[in-house]
């Protein structure tokens, strides 16, 4: 799975281009890079889990546009920023699609309470006697079966099975942004808290 990743370095991607732009805008996108990448990690990942999303990170995606909106067209990195932007938000809404399963409830449960039926019945169908071999083949058969449907709902759900796709790589981006930014601004200018929701204004780091 290569969305979060490419999600991740688009927006690193986003806030290289940032360190052309003006002081002030340079200054806003870089925090809200920061921030986004804290919303991504600690608000929208744990949401994925249950197949939804969060509107923590849209506050710092709408402010990216709305920085954007500031620099205009005549500046010369509206052009470079707008496209980071927008790959950004493509690779956002892929994961997203990703977090939906594909297999509703109905189905999956349809397909466990026919196996577990099946199962019963030819369980019923033993012999009473001397059932050892016919029993173990049963038990050959269903242990598959079970882990095969297992394996399909975990797969259905990368954000929140047993075998889950963590934030790694988001959560590389926010510590490299938060480096970046600290080496330059103080701490209380990230707009956000660790994570990553809207600060009021005063607020302390």
């Amino acid at each position: 799975m290569t969305t979060p990743r490419a999600e991740a370095h688009a927006l690193d991607h986003l806030a290289e281009v940032a360190d052309y732009a003006p002081p002030a805008p340079r200054q806003r996108l870089r925090g809200d890079a920061v921030c986004y990448a804290r919303a991504v990690e600690h608000k929208e990942w744990p949401a994925m889990a249950e197949g939804k999303g969060s509107s923590a990170p849209s506050v710092w995606s709408r402010d990216f546009r709305a920085t954007f909106k500031d620099l205009g067209p005549g500046s010369p990195t509206f052009g470079m920023l707008v496209a980071a932007d927008d790959q950004r938000s493509l690779e956002r809404q892929a994961r997203m699609a990703e977090s939906t399963p594909t297999i509703p409830n109905l189905i999956y449960w349809f397909m466990l309470v026919n196996l577990s039926v099946t199962v019963v019945g030819l369980g019923l169908c033993l012999p009473r006697k001397d059932n050892k071999g016919p029993l173990a083949a049963l038990i050959i058969v269903t242990a598959p079966l079970t882990t095969t449907l297992l394996i399909i709902r975990d797969v259905d759900r990368p954000f929140g099975g047993v075998i889950v796709v963590k934030p790694t790589q988001m959560a590389e981006i926010e510590e490299e942004s938060a480096r970046d930014f600290l080496d330059d601004y103080a701490a209380d200018l990230i707009p956000c808290d660790g994570q990553g929701l809207a600060r009021p204004p005063g607020g302390g780091a």
